[in-house]
This record gives structure tokens, C-alpha cells and sequence, in this order.
């Protein structure tokens, strides 16, 4: 049993501490800090700024008390378009806390884990409360009339492929691994929106559906069109507009790093050397025309030819204006709700060249005139932070903050980590529910809140070994759980609810096993991932409620999302645990308080100013517990 903890001081960048989630610039924006009683008094409260790099100080005054907690409200003028700010308490005794997004410290905090305020355009409203359900066309579904069937018949499939069956093992040696083609198709997705929706599902993310030469469509060949193998553009159109007759906005998926090299751009720059299109890309001073070799890949593989983002031209037709591609998939007749853009963390990087921010703010420009009301995410699956300060991407496809954290603290000891993941040394190293604490909190401090509202909550993608694969006895409600509870978006990779297994992100892309749904090994997952995501829709606190940790152990963590109209409890155990926290962490809640369990079958107990979470295996639940008590907004001042 670990020993009780106290209540500490508390911010978030939730509705229940700032005055408004959109500021704008020269805005002035109330903030509040929550003190325990037992923290002792305080001679003075406030914030301390950093506005162009010069420190300032504002004041916090009491506006109320409730349920053991003193509530301080400060005014926070926003002068840059992303504003950090930090808590100051000095003590009676003179005894100084600096309060920041990494928790309470007795020294002097870095800038850069501040709290943020952003004044640049934020995420669309539905955002934060997307499921997210991700597909690989070509293993998804394939439809009754589905183009691979039709030409493999005729002999008539592109010269790369290699043909395979829907029930073949997926080879994961090269050439299988990226010519390897089972043929599914948009029509196959379309007809599977069902399924989706009987998740929860309000979010698709559809990994490329340019064409290429490879399965997986990452090395486009044009970005004029929609793959015939996967039912051309009509077939996108048709996709789209069914998933939104039933409430489930799509997503594309974008390059901006490079494109393939049979693309139109790049085979025109290789055969002319005065063609406009030779500036797209990072040629060698010594390459000439017809070269194959001499320009700058993605890691050096010579079919991924790097963009060079100085190009104006390459800008116009791309990124930039109603006529870009970033513009075309966003309008009639296709209708994408956003992008997900590959690689977003190297792109326009090269040495010295660094364009990365004007290329996603181009980005960004471009999809507000277009089609305000969409969602834009970037790959960076290290330390994202530094280029998620809201002025472009509105979220990470990351695995710092959540991924890597929870497989190390949930699967079995020594796992090997295969490709995708970031793991150093392609191992899984063994945390302790404090280590995955620690890496989350210290990850997500870089992040605006309502960056990390965006953030993708993923246990694997179509880049990494699945989960399961690994996973210790038991702890896929707990790695789900904390995906649906914690900020973030959850996501599901499309697989994963029928317990599927991979080594490596080749051999994660297995084709769908539709019809196992009623199998015994897989109803009990499908059940699983119904309950859980379905707990996530019902409960809006899940999707923009403020966080607080509560316990953390070896064995279990606790904490709680909150809000004023409902506060959930949360508590995940990937073995038999019991965590004990001071009652008024809660604000003294007691035994009839608690409700059963939204989730699961773990206990709770509340007496003697202790409450008591215990499970005898490892699991996750959740508990509905009333609103926070806080006193209204003091009206603004200018």
C-alpha cells in the first residue's frame, strides 16, 4: 500500500481556471489557482509572466473558499500570440513555491514548462471530444466491386505489386513489405462505417490515398488524384459523404517532407535541369539530368526525395492558396474535415535551412480560408513541444507523452520494441507507475493545454508493433482507459479491437479479420473497447476537463478530471494494487458520495478522511463524482 498523499495547489489550463480557452491578442484573461487549507497561509499570490522576454508580476487577490480549497483569481494580459505564465505563493515564513505545468517546485522554473496562453486560431470546438479511429486502405476492407480483384484477373495490376490474398500473412522482408497488395478499398471502408460507429467512432483518419508504388502510398506519384486501386476520386467523395451523414469526420494524410521518386515533380526535375519543378527538391550541385542518385532523401532512402521549401512554385501548387492540394481535398466535391501531415517534425529542415514553422503556418493559413472549421496534426514522434506552440498544428501524433510512457509501464519486462516507437535500442525499458507519471507530466508540460486537448492518446499506429503484442496479463482496459481519460484524443488503429498482434509496424498491418467479431477471442475485446470509448463520449469532462493527479504507486495511479458540471475519478492497476490520498483532495468525499463504477469492478472506499481505491488485478475504473464547487468569475477588467 503506498502511503496517503496531500492535496497540493493546483492550475490546469481548463475552463475551471481560465477565463476563456480562445484569448486574443492584448486580451486580458482571469486565471485561477486552487490552495488546500492545510497549505498555510500566504502573504502573497500571483502570476509571473514573460512578455517579450521581460518578467512581470501580477497579483492574485481571494475570491472565495469551497470545499477546502481557497480560490485565487489573478488578470493575465496576453501580449504575445503564445503567453507563459507561472504561479508565485510566498509564505508566512517567507518560504517561496513556484507553480508551473511540472507541478510545485521551492526553486526557481524554466520558461519553458509554463503554463500557456495562445492567441492563434484555435482547434475546431469538436476536437477535443473526437474518437479517433485510424485505417490503412489497402488492409482495411475490400469492397464486392473493389478495383484489385477486376485488374488481377486481367493481369493488369501496376508492375511493383505483389498480389496477395485477404487471409495470406503479410511478408515483412523487403520487396513484400512495401509491395505486398491486398487490395482493400475506400468502397470497403465505406461499407464497414458501421462497425466505426458501433465503437464510437466520430473520427477517421485515412493514412495516403495518392498514388504510388506501395502499399502503404507514402511515396506518392501524384497529388492530383484519388488511387484507382482504391476507387478513385469518386470513391473518396463517396466515403466522405457517408461518414457524415452518420456523424464521423475524415481526415487525410499528407507528405510535406518529400514525395516519391516516380512522382510527376521529381521525374520532370530529373529530366530537365531547367524545370521550374528542379527547385521542389535538394539536388547535389553535380547532379545533372537523368540522375538518379545525388539529392536529398527522407534518411537517406533514395524513393523518398526531400521537398526544398524555398521554392515559391512548389509552395503555390502544395500549401499555398485555393489552388494548393492542402486546398483542394478540403473543398467540394471531397469535403476532408483536416490533415494529418507526415514527417511534419523534418520537413523544410535541412542543415541550415529551416522552414519548418513558415511551411506549417502556410499550412494552417491556407486551411482557415478554405475551410476554417478543420483540424491539422503533425507527425513528431520525439519531443514535439518546441513546434506545438499553437500557431499551426493543433495537435501531435507523438509518443513522448503517452505511447512510450504507458508500454513501458505495461507490458511484460525486457519487451523488444521493434520499429516505429523511438524506443533507444529498440527495447522496451520497465517503469514503475511513478516513472509513467513523471514522463507524462514532464512530455505534456511542453504543450498549451489546448495543444494537448489535440494531442493523439495512442497505444500503437500503423508505424509500430501493436500493444497487445506484449502487453502484460490483463492491462488492456488500464492502456485504454488512461488513453480515453487522459487529455487527448483517443485513437484506435484499426485492428486493435480484434486483438490483433504485430512485431513491427510492417507486421501491424495485417488485413481485418471481419467475420471473427462473435469469436470467443475477440467479442471480449470488441466489448472492451466498446465500453471504454463509449464512457469517453458520454462524460464531456473526459474530452476539456482540468486534470489533477491523486496517488501514483508502483502498481496503480489516480487522478481526477474536472469540471463544474461532473468530476470522474480515475484509477488504472496493471496488477492487484490499493492507493490511498487524503479525502480533501476531493473535497471530502465521502462513502455516499461514490457511486458504482462507471467502469469496472475495482473498490472505493471513503472514512476517516482517507479515500481508498483497490483492485485485486490489474483493470481500470472510472467513478462519476459531483461537479467542483467554485465561486463565479470576477468581472474582467480592462
Amino acid at each position: 500500500m503506498t502511503p496517503p498523499t496531500t492535496p497540493a495547489p493546483h492550475h490546469d489550463g481548463s475552463p475551471l481556471h481560465v477565463s476563456t480557452q480562445t484569448p486574443a491578442l492584448g486580451e486580458t484573461v482571469r486565471v485561477r489557482l486552487r490552495v488546500p487549507e492545510s497549505f498555510g497561509p500566504l502573504t502573497w499570490v500571483g502570476t509571473r509572466s514573460n512578455p517579450n522576454r521581460e518578467p512581470r508580476f501580477d497579483e492574485a487577490s481571494v475570491v472565495g473558499t469551497a470545499d477546502g480549497w481557497r480560490w485565487w483569481e489573478a488578470a493575465v494580459e496576453v501580449e504575445n500570440p503564445v503567453h507563459g505564465y507561472r504561479w508565485l505563493l510566498v509564505g508566512a515564513d517567507g518560504r517561496q513555491h513556484w507553480l508551473n505545468q511540472l507541478g510545485l517546485s521551492t526553486v526557481e522554473t524554466r520558461d519553458h514548462d509554463d503554463f500557456r496562453l495562445v492567441a492563434h486560431e484555435p482547434a475546431p470546438e469538436w476536437a477535443a471530444s473526437s474518437v479517433m479511429y485510424q485505417v490503412f486502405p489497402d488492409r482495411f476492407a475490400k469492397s464486392g466491386a473493389a478495383p484489385f480483384d477486376e485488374l488481377r484477373a486481367a493481369g493488369q495490376l501496376p508492375e511493383w505489386a505483389i498480389a496477395a490474398d485477404w487471409s495470406d500473412p503479410v511478408d515483412p522482408v523487403y520487396p513484400g513489405r512495401s509491395k505486398q497488395l491486398f487490395g482493400g478499398d475506400l468502397d470497403g471502408v465505406r461499407e464497414q462505417l458501421d462497425h466505426l460507429a458501433s465503437l464510437g467512432v466520430d473520427l477517421l483518419y485515412l493514412t495516403p490515398v495518392f498514388p504510388a508504388r506501395s502499399n502503404h502510398r507514402y511515396d506518392a506519384t501524384t497529388f492530383d488524384l484519388v488511387d484507382p486501386l482504391l476507387g478513385g476520386d469518386e470513391a473518396l467523395v463517396r466515403l466522405v459523404e457517408e461518414a457524415h451523414a452518420r456523424g464521423i469526420r475524415v481526415i487525410g494524410d499528407l507528405t510535406s517532407n518529400h514525395s516519391g521518386d516516380a512522382h510527376e515533380w521529381f521525374r520532370a526535375a530529373q529530366a530537365d535541369v531547367s524545370a521550374p519543378e528542379r527547385e521542389f527538391y535538394f539536388f547535389h550541385p553535380s547532379a545533372g539530368s537523368g540522375s538518379a542518385e545525388g539529392y536529398e532523401s527522407w534518411l537517406g532512402v533514395p524513393s523518398l526525395p526531400k521537398f526544398d521549401w524555398s521554392s515559391a512554385e512548389l509552395r503555390r501548387r502544395f500549401i499555398e492558396g485555393p489552388d494548393s492540394v492542402v486546398a483542394r481535398y478540403l473543398g467540394a466535391p471531397f469535403h476532408l474535415d483536416g490533415w494529418r501531415i507526415d514527417v511534419a517534425n523534418m520537413t523544410g529542415r535541412l542543415g541550415t535551412a529551416d522552414l519548418n514553422e513558415s511551411v506549417r503556418r502556410t499550412i494552417r493559413r491556407t486551411m482557415l480560408e478554405v475551410k476554417p472549421d478543420t483540424l491539422l496534426l503533425g507527425e513528431s514522434t520525439n519531443d514535439a513541444a518546441s513546434d506545438f506552440q499553437g500557431d499551426a498544428w493543433h495537435g501531435a501524433m507523438t509518443y513522448t507523452p503517452f505511447t512510450r510512457p504507458l508500454w513501458s509501464w505495461l507490458l511484460e519486462p525486457g519487451s523488444p520494441a521493434g520499429g516505429g516507437l523511438g524506443f533507444a535500442l529498440q527495447r522496451v525499458p520497465t517503469f514503475t507507475g511513478g516513472d509513467f507519471h513523471s514522463a507524462h507530466v514532464r512530455f505534456a508540460a511542453g504543450f498549451p493545454w489546448r495543444t494537448r486537448l489535440a494531442t493523439m492518446n495512442a497505444l500503437d499506429t500503423h508505424d509500430t508493433p501493436r500493444f497487445a503484442t506484449h502487453a502484460r496479463t490483463g492491462a488492456l482496459p488500464a492502456a485504454l482507459g488512461l488513453a480515453v481519460t487522459l487529455p487527448g484524443i483517443p485513437v484506435v488503429w484499426a485492428g486493435d479491437e480484434f486483438g490483433l498482434t504485430g512485431e513491427d509496424g510492417e507486421a501491424s498491418r495485417t488485413p481485418m479479420p471481419w467475420g471473427s467479431e462473435s469469436s470467443p477471442e475477440v467479442a471480449p475485446v470488441l466489448e472492451t473497447y466498446r465500453s471504454l470509448l463509449r464512457l469517453r463520449r458520454e462524460h464531456p469532462v473526459l474530452a476539456t476537463g482540468g486534470i489533477r493527479w491523486l496517488a501514483v504507486g508502483d502498481d496503480a495511479v489516480a487522478f481526477v478530471r474536472e469540471s463544474t458540471e461532473e468530476s470522474v475519478l480515475v484509477f488504472a492497476a496493471r496488477s492487484g494494487a490499493t492507493l490511498s490520498f487524503d479525502a480533501a483532495g476531493l473535497g471530502g468525499l465521502s462513502a455516499a458520495d461514490v457511486a458504482a463504477p462507471l467502469y469496472g469492478t475495482a473498490r472505493v472506499e471513503a472514512s476517516a478522511g482517507l479515500v481508498t481505491l483497490e483492485t485485486e488485478e490489474a483493470g481500470f475504473a472510472a467513478w462519476s463524482l459531483p461537479g467542483v464547487a467554485a465561486p463565479s468569475w470576477q468581472a474582467e477588467t480592462a
